[in-house]
């Protein structure tokens, strides 16, 4: 089978806009629309079967899609979270680049091992979920296998702001000293959620580290408030695979940042 390169091109599109700055406060502007996109992916297969026998066909392969946006910056923001979601040592300029390394580690570790059966196969799909002017949410899907009981697989949120084009974090939206108020309210969420009670021990059924509950930062902002997704393995065994943690706008009120995405009055 010969290497292939598959693009689609596929999705929306909307106006392409600018950042304006305000010549009366010198401050950055929010953007009048949200910025334009669409998506595409790359696919690349290995030319080499899993198996030596004639009548296996099946090989490795390697898909990523992935938001094409107008603006640069935010396209390299895209590329370098989805290329270091493996290996952060390691860099990529290109999605064909990142799908041909992990081919030429399945081509490496075959030749080694000709008597191993093994479908290796890497599906990266990163998707925009929410957009405004001044927030941008992707939702990113990776599931790997190159060997072992099961495919490895993450689900990750990225949030952005498309005027000062840097990373929305956590404490950015949240009043100074709100991080213990806000893991209290997301404890009592969480117990909730699993039919626990207040006082009862994390420690036989969670990995939280000394059998204390936390928050990770892997959110996102709906419609609804703050939800956090716990990926497995993290506070779970795998068979339960990921946990979401809602915390509602109404239980973020006293500890939001006035005008900040979660305030009331954003």
């Amino acid at each position: 089978m010969a290497l292939a390169i598959a693009t689609i091109i596929a999705c929306q599109s909307e106006k392409k806009t600018d950042q304006t700055i305000d010549s009366a406060t010198n401050a950055l502007q929010p953007l009048t629309d949200p910025i334009s996109f669409k998506y595409d992916s790359v696919k690349v297969y290995s030319i080499n079967p899993v198996s030596a026998d004639a009548h296996v066909t099946d090989t490795a392969k390697a898909v990523i899609l992935y938001p094409v946006f107008t603006d640069s910056k935010l396209n390299d923001f895209v590329l370098k979270k989805i290329t270091g979601t493996v290996d952060a040592e390691k860099t990529f300029s290109t999605y064909d680049s990142y799908a041909k390394g992990f081919i030429k580690d399945f081509d490496s570790f075959q030749k080694e091992n000709p008597d191993r059966i093994q479908t290796w196969f890497l599906t990266i799909n990163t998707k925009v979920i929410k957009q405004n002017p001044l927030y941008i949410a992707l939702y990113t899907t990776y599931i790997n296998f190159s060997g072992g009981a099961h495919p490895n697989s993450s689900f990750t949120y990225q949030n952005y702001n498309p005027v000062t084009h840097q990373k929305i974090i956590l404490d950015s939206l949240l009043l100074p000293g709100s991080n213990a108020k806000l893991s209290a309210i997301a404890e009592k969420i969480f117990r909730k959620n699993e039919k626990l009670t207040p006082d009862q021990s994390l420690k036989n059924s969670y990995f939280f580290e000394n059998d204390t509950f936390k928050l990770n930062d892997n959110f996102t902002i709906t419609d609804e408030g703050l939800l956090f997704l716990y990926n497995p393995y993290e506070i779970k065994a795998y068979a339960f695979g990921i946990t979401k943690l809602l915390i509602p706008f109404s239980e973020l009120k006293d500890i939001a940042k006035p005008k900040s995405l979660i305030s009331p009055n954003n």
